[in-house]
C-alpha cells in the first residue's frame, strides 16, 4: 500500500489530493484545495499553506509528496507566485522528512490520460474514473492535485524495484 499527498501548487487556491495504491487499485482518500485571500500579505498566504500541507500530512501519513512542476506560460508573475507556493510545500514535506517528487504538467497528462496534451476536463473525467468516484472531482485545483498523485502512485512500484 501507497499513500501520496498529490498538490497543485498556487497563492489562490492550492489543491491537495490524496490517493491511495494497493497494488494497481487506485483510491481517494482526500482531495480539495487551501484557499487563501487575496489583500492578505504574501507571506501569510504561505504560512496559510504551509500549516494546512503540515496538517494533511498528520492526518493522512503519506508515504511520499508529488508536487505538479513551475509552469511558465505567459505570465511570468504568476509562475513567480506557483514557485513560492511551491516552495512552502516543500518546506512542509521536508520538515516531515517525506521526499518530494516533481512532474511536469505534460508527464501527469501522460500518465492519467495517456496524452500529454490532454485537456483539463479530460484530466478531470480520468480522476474520476481512475478512482472510482461517485461524482467528477472538484474544484479544478483539486482534481489536478489527484491526478499528480496518481501520476505518481502508478510509478511507485516502478521506483521501488529500481531502488
Amino acid at each position: 500500500m501507497v499513500v501520496v499527498l498529490g498538490i497543485d501548487p498556487g497563492t489562490a487556491n492550492t489543491g491537495y489530493g490524496v490517493v491511495v495504491a494497493r497494488g494497481p487499485k487506485l483510491g481517494a482518500l482526500d482531495g480539495g484545495t487551501i484557499e487563501t485571500t487575496t489583500g492578505v500579505p504574501l507571506e501569510q498566504r504561505l504560512v496559510r499553506i504551509h500549516a494546512r500541507v503540515l496538517e494533511l500530512i498528520d492526518e493522512h501519513e503519506p508515504e511520499a509528496v508529488a508536487i505538479e512542476e513551475l509552469y511558465f506560460g505567459q505570465n511570468v508573475r504568476t509562475a513567480l507566485a506557483v514557485g513560492q507556493a511551491r516552495g512552502a510545500v516543500l518546506l512542509a514535506a521536508g520538515q516531515a522528512g517525506l521526499p518530494c517528487f516533481s512532474y511536469t504538467p505534460q508527464q501527469i497528462k501522460q500518465a492519467v490520460c495517456g496524452s500529454g496534451a490532454a485537456a483539463k476536463d479530460q484530466v478531470q473525467r480520468m480522476v474520476g474514473a481512475l478512482l472510482e468516484l461517485p461524482e467528477l472531482p472538484r474544484p479544478d485545483h483539486a482534481a489536478d492535485a489527484l491526478a499528480v498523485a496518481i501520476c505518481h502512485a502508478n510509478g511507485a512500484p516502478l521506483r521501488a524495484a529500481v531502488g
